[in-house]
């Protein structure tokens, strides 16, 4: 039998061998994996270009390009970071009010709070697109790449973020 923590990472999951999961629960996963090797990979790539930047400014002249490339990582892995949050269900909530509703307005809340979600995320990715369209033709300042590589982390994010809120949704998780 799965444990609390088991359930509450794999919603839907009605078997011990998860079986019975959907197919949107096991996408969910499966982009949630994906997720946190991405997230990983980022984490090192901005430890090693900011350690590369300490060493060059140390000992020889300051990278042009290693800030700018920071920053972007700093973002995406914390939008990404986000994603995977929402996932695990780790991110921070006031449950002072809705612990001491009855029942029935419990499950309400937390229905509200799910398809607020998911409309404000719909709202990242679509207006994430339409930036990274309107944006493709400029170019970051130092590194001289497209600002539709920069920008596209905004509806991939909302995008995942939308994927784990609706698995989360169909799998029932406003009733607990």
């Amino acid at each position: 039998m799965p444990n609390d923590e088991e359930r509450r990472m794999n919603p839907g999951d009605n078997s011990a061998g998860g079986g019975g999961r959907s197919p949107l629960a096991r996408l969910s996963d499966s982009v949630n994996r994906i997720s946190e090797v991405l997230l990983f990979v980022l984490m090192m790539l901005m430890i090693a270009v900011t350690s590369l930047q300490i060493v060059c400014r140390v000992f020889f002249e300051a990278l042009i390009w290693s800030e700018e490339l920071t920053t972007y990582l700093l973002v995406a892995s914390s939008l990404l970071g986000a994603a995977v949050a929402f996932k695990r269900g780790s991110h921070i909530a006031v449950t002072f009010l809705v612990d001491r509703m009855p029942p029935a307005l419990r499950r309400a809340a937390r229905i509200f709070v799910q398809l607020t979600g998911m409309v404000f995320f719909s709202v990242v990715a679509f207006y994430g697109a339409v930036l990274t369209r309107s944006e493709a033709m400029q170019t970051t300042p130092a590194m001289g790449i497209s600002m539709t590589w920069i920008y596209l982390v905004y509806p991939v994010a909302g995008c995942v973020v939308l994927l784990h809120l609706a698995a989360g949704f169909a799998a029932g998780d406003w009733r607990e």
